[in-house]
């Protein structure tokens, strides 16, 4: 049994939902199996995964076609979201690979081979690097894994963590208190989490610690226990940091660690911890080396373009 709540922003329930709920009938009626309680700007869902997930992905629909049109009708629902075909995509196992539904309902879910390699790989292994181009949604797919785990109570808290060596990991220039500082080269990761807890449980999980987000340097010393853990931008930890941080795993804790070794900063590319660890933790069992490709990147089509004529141009270089 799944449970989603999906909430209603800058919508006016009752336009929405129709006089006495009528539109909102209407949507039940496609849904029998689902259980759907809105109350004021939540609706609640509870069925089973694959539907939930038809529906999450209908109903997302809908509320993108009520934005930009500003009106709804049964008409409506019925000719441009339920037709006969969505309806059959559970069955047809089009929604198997969802890994945790978003703030509104939409399923976030493994699109590309090495992300699904990424989702299969985590349930045997406690340590996996993710390596690639920008854009292939390593971490993105890492991070919707930890609020899955935390959800579950597989883990007790998930700590995302960046080296800020765009600043040098020497912040004092910068305006603002320590967290103001960091923020900037910390934000990619509040945004993956917005996308996936509502406001106001991830700031309450970040204010009781459940949720972590800190530099690189801030883990040492640390013991991570009953913890999900998220390395980002590794490619810019150095062979000590990156040491430093493999040796805080804890009890019950998972490590994905992310990077792209084509955009190292630092001064020398051999100082890279990324990749140093991905050629001595090879065929060790309980550690997955996933490389990524631009065949995973999920942004703008130029984006694989870009990475295309990059890659020419350093291959070039070793000739």
């Amino acid at each position: 049994m799944t449970e989603i709540i999906i909430f209603l922003e800058d919508i006016d329930p009752v336009v929405f939902f129709g006089t006495n709920n009528s539109l909102l009938d209407k949507i039940r009626s496609f849904f029998p199996k689902i259980k759907i309680l809105a109350r004021g700007n939540e609706i609640k869902c509870m069925g089973e995964e694959a539907e939930i997930a038809v529906f999450a992905e209908k109903f997302n629909e809908l509320l993108e076609y009520y934005q930009k049109f500003h009106r709804l009708d049964e008409q409506d629902i019925e000719k441009y979201f339920f037709d006969a075909e969505h309806m059959k995509s559970a069955s047809n196992g089009e929604f198997e690979q969802v890994i945790v539904f978003g703030t509104s309902g939409k399923p976030v879910r493994a699109r590309t081979v090495n992300q699904l390699q990424l989702v299969n790989d985590y349930k045997t292994n406690d340590l996996i690097f993710a390596e690639g181009p920008a854009g292939t949604g390593k971490t993105y797919t890492a991070i919707a894994l930890a609020v899955r785990a935390l959800k579950d109570r597989e883990v007790k808290k998930i700590i995302l963590t960046r080296p800020a060596v765009e600043a040098g990991e020497r912040l004092g220039f910068l305006p603002g208190d320590m967290k103001e500082k960091l923020d900037p080269y910390l934000q990619p990761l509040y945004d993956a989490l917005h996308d996936m807890l509502p406001a106001k449980k991830l700031e309450t999980w970040i204010e009781d610690g459940t949720v972590q987000i800190a530099p690189l340097a801030f883990m040492r010393g640390r013991t991570l226990e009953n913890a999900f853990v998220i390395l980002d931008e590794a490619q810019n930890a150095t062979i000590s940091q990156l040491k430093m941080f493999l040796t805080r795993m804890g009890v019950s804790s998972k490590f994905i660690i992310t990077g792209d070794t084509t955009q190292i900063d630092l001064p020398r590319k051999t100082d890279s911890g990324l990749l140093q660890a991905m050629s001595i933790l090879t065929n060790i069992d309980g550690i997955s080396i996933i490389k990524f490709d631009e065949s995973d990147i999920v942004r703008h089509k130029l984006v694989k373009r870009i990475v295309r004529a990059y890659d020419k141009v350093e291959k070039d270089k070793l000739k």
